[in-house]
Order: structure tokens, then sequence, then C-alpha cells
């Protein structure tokens, strides 16, 4: 019998120079190249693959784990899941379709290339027939969308990125409960990660009273688990198909200024009429079908509002979005600005397509103006926000800080013909990762009603002068630009 000497591990390492820790160590540094290479081919945005790539290389052992849940690029399962619900309710999706292109509205000449923008992206057009109230605080919002509740008849659809189950939240509990109890349909959906302190007693009594009640649950299906990147940031409130609630606002304290460690809140909130309902209710239909498997019973008839007839588009990006939808969008409102472009936003992180947009804007005469809050909620994103001071102050934009609590709206104003509300941050999650929905609106009253509305914003506001920043000290500048890199990786 013939023995065959196999050799040691150990002992070929040895022979070699090298040990175990070695080899691990060129192991970890082999696997961050080869998933550097994977986030500069993959990666949407080239900042968040700049990011994602320098960190990988420079210190792998970090951030191998984080890109492996925060690096994701693409949601499995989600357009699979639309044509699967579609299917099912082919003949209801096609006649509403069909209904909602009869209400199709012609834009003005300023804004006909948007509208072809807008068609070529998205399933939904412009539409008339519509009617839009500003509601400028969580006061007028919550009071708003509390009425609409108790009026119900039939159902309602409740979306939020965040719910909490503090004062706020009981007094929407008590009154979903209270419908319930007469009959109506309920159905409510919330983020995970944007609800993460909600307690699972909330949601058990909203369920032992006859509500349907889910996360949207992007961990679900294959290729999504442990990922923590992809959130569904949409807030939306539908009541019997005829009524609609978008904007900023979720359900909670700190929006009416109740919560001592945010103090006063500043957000914007839109109820909405008209044919724009159906578009609203489309995104929570298809974000419930993906939570649940299920179409809620709901009314797909058009109910239209000729009161004030607006023209009204519901855009309702996400990240299984073929293109970048955000990016494309938002460049060509900005670049549709001949005059004035106004711009609220609590996260400003722009990509780098819309930065040029936005610094093209300003040279060509428009008065851009950025208004972002004072009091910073993420540090990270905060600090960012001064590292575009330079360049932003070249071209002409003015830089406005919001000192008079916590910014959280996020609003556009162009000329005096288009204004946008909704979730949309100027940032890389929301561009990007994020599930969301803006209404804008082509009417000149409403129009005016905003530009009164931020007019009032930059009273309580401060114009950021450039040599501020530079009278910093240099380790601020440091962390200031250490913050850009780092912000696509939020």
């Amino acid at each position: 019998m013939t023995f065959i000497a196999i050799e040691h591990p150990n002992h070929f390492l040895s022979a070699h120079g090298m040990t175990v820790p070695s080899v691990l160590l060129l192991l970890v540094y082999a696997l961050g190249v080869l998933n550097a290479a994977h986030a500069v081919m993959n990666v949407r945005s080239s900042q968040s693959a700049i990011a994602w790539s320098l960190s990988l290389i420079t210190f792998p052992g970090i951030a191998l784990p984080l890109y492996w849940i925060l690096g994701r690029v693409e949601f499995h399962g989600y357009t699979q899941a639309y044509h699967q619900a579609y299917a099912q309710n082919h003949d209801l999706a096609h006649n509403t379709y069909l209904e909602i292109l009869s209400y199709k509205a012609v834009l003005p000449t300023q804004l006909a290339s948007l509208q072809r923008v807008a068609g070529a992206l998205t399933e939904f057009p412009f539409t008339h027939s519509n009617s839009v109230q500003l509601l400028i605080n969580a006061e007028q919002t919550y009071s708003a969308m509390q009425e609409a509740i108790l009026n119900s008849k039939e159902y309602i659809l409740l979306q939020s990125y965040i719910l909490n189950d503090d004062h706020v939240g009981d007094i929407f509990q008590k009154i979903l409960m209270q419908k319930a109890q007469e009959g109506i349909r309920i159905y409510i959906l919330y983020d995970e990660i944007g609800s993460k302190n909600l307690s699972k007693n909330y949601i058990n009594v909203l369920q032992k009273g006859g509500i349907q009640v889910s996360a949207f649950n992007s961990a679900q299906g294959w290729g999504n688990q442990f990922q923590l990147n992809f959130r569904n940031h949409r807030k939306i409130l539908v009541v019997d198909g005829q009524v609609a609630f978008v904007g900023g606002i979720n359900i909670g304290d700190e929006y009416l200024g109740q919560n001592a460690h945010v103090g006063l809140w500043r957000d914007t909130h839109l109820k909405v009429k008209g044919p724009a309902v159906q578009c609203l209710q489309l995104p929570f239909l298809k974000d419930w079908f993906w939570a649940v498997r299920e179409i809620p019973e709901a009314c797909w008839e058009v109910h239209p509002d000729r009161g004030k007839n607006q023209t009204v588009f519901i855009f309702s990006p996400g990240p299984t979005d073929p293109q970048n939808d955000c990016t494309l969008f938002f460049g060509s409102i900005i670049n549709l600005a001949q005059h004035r472009l106004w711009i609220a936003s609590p996260y400003f992180v722009p990509d780098d397509p819309v930065l040029t947009s936005l610094k093209m804007a300003a040279l060509r005469g428009v008065d851009v103006r950025i208004l972002l809050p004072d009091r910073p909620d993420h540090w990270l994103v905060y600090l960012c926000s001064y590292s575009y001071y330079t360049e932003m102050d070249a071209t002409g934009i003015k830089l406005y800080r919001y000192n008079h609590g916590f910014m959280h709206q996020k609003v556009m104003l162009v000329d005096g013909c288009l204004a946008g509300v909704g979730t949309v941050n100027l940032d890389n999650r929301s561009f990007h990762l994020n599930f969301e929905v803006m209404t804008f609106v082509s009417d000149v009253e409403f129009a005016r009603n905003v530009e009164q509305m931020l007019c009032d914003d930059f009273e309580h506001s401060m114009e950021i002068n450039l040599s501020e920043y530079e009278l910093k000290p240099n380790w601020f500048k440091l962390i200031v630009r250490v913050s850009r890199l780092l912000a696509p990786l939020q």
C-alpha cells in the first residue's frame, strides 16, 4: 500500500513565509477590491460608486459588511409583483387607466417638454379637473385628514414612513378604530425602518379592531434579505377613492412641535381631489400588494373636481425604475425655469447632473434659492450641505437656513406656473434608494399660494454668506469634505 504524505496547511504557510492572519488580511483586501469593482460597475450614482469603491479599498474590514447590507443596487421582485397584481386586476386597472387618460391636460408652452418627459417616464399624465389645497403645517394637515377619515363611507388607505404610538398616533388609532367598527375597510402600511419604534401592542390593537396593518417588508424576497437601504418614504392617505392627502408629514408628535428634542416643526402637505386621487391610490395599491400579495377592495372610478380645474401630475419614483427617473425629471424641471426656482429641502446632497442644472439655471439669470434647515436631525447630510457653499456662491445660487424650528418640507416652485410638494429630498437616498411620491401642480393660483408660503419661510430664515464658512476652522472644513465623500453611503 502506498501512502501519500499530505502537508499540513500551517506547514505550507510557514514554508512560504505566511501566517493565517496574513492570509486572512490578504483575502479581506482581495474581497475589498472585487467589491469595489462591483460598486463601480453597478451602483447607480457616480457619487455612491466613488464613495463605496474608495471605502472598500481603503478599509475593507469595515466597508465590506456595510456594502453587503447597505450597498444593494437592485430591489428584487417588486416589478414582478406589480405585473402579477396587474394581471389579476387587468380589466379594472385598464379601464381606470383609460378613464384617467380622458382627463389628460394640455400644458402651457413653457411646460410642453416636461409633459413629454413625464409621459416617457411614468404611467399617468398631467390631468385636469383637480382641486388641490395647500396645508402648511401639521395642525391643518391632521385636522383635514381626520375630518376625511371620519366622513369616510367605504374604505381608508393610510401609508406613512413613520407611524408613532404617541399622542398623535393614539388619536389616529382611536378614530380609525371607530370607523372600523362602523364597517369601513381600513388598510395601514408603514415602513419598518422609519417606524422602528412602533410597538407591537399598537399594531395588535388595530388588528383586533378589524384593521389590516402591514409593514412594507422591504427585506422579503430573494436577494433582499439583510438589506437596510431600500425604504418606503411615501406618505399617502386615500379615502373612498375621492380625496387624498400627500406631502412630508408623518404620524407623530414631533410634527406638532410636541417633541422637546426637536422643537417647532415646519412642514407642508396637500389635500387632493379629482383624477389625481386615482394616480395617488395606485402607488399605495402596488406597495400593499408587494407587502401582503393582495389588492385591497377599492374604488377604481375617477371622480373629477371641476371647482378649480387645476392640472396635477403625480410622480412616484422608486429604486425599481429602469432609469434614474428622479434625476431625469428633476433635471427637466430645473431646466425649465426662466425667472425663479425656489427649492425647500431638509437634506441637500444633489447628484452631479442636478447640481449642474442648478448652476446653469443661476448662470442664465434665474433666481435660484435653496432653503435648508439651520437645525440638523442627521449630522452627516447637514455637514455635507456646507461643502456646496463655494461652488453655489460662484454661480449666484442663494442658500438660506431656516431658523424658526426644524424645516422638513420638500417643495419646489418654478416661475409662476408650476409647484411641487411631496416626499423627495435633494439627496442620494431619495433619488436612488427610496420609494417616493411628489405632486406637481400647474396652476397660477396654486403657485402664488406656494410663493407666499415660501416668502414667509424666507422671513424666518437667514441667507448664508460665504465668508462665514470661510472663517470656520480647518478641522470643521475637513469634516465637511469627509461628510461629502460619505454622504452617498447613507
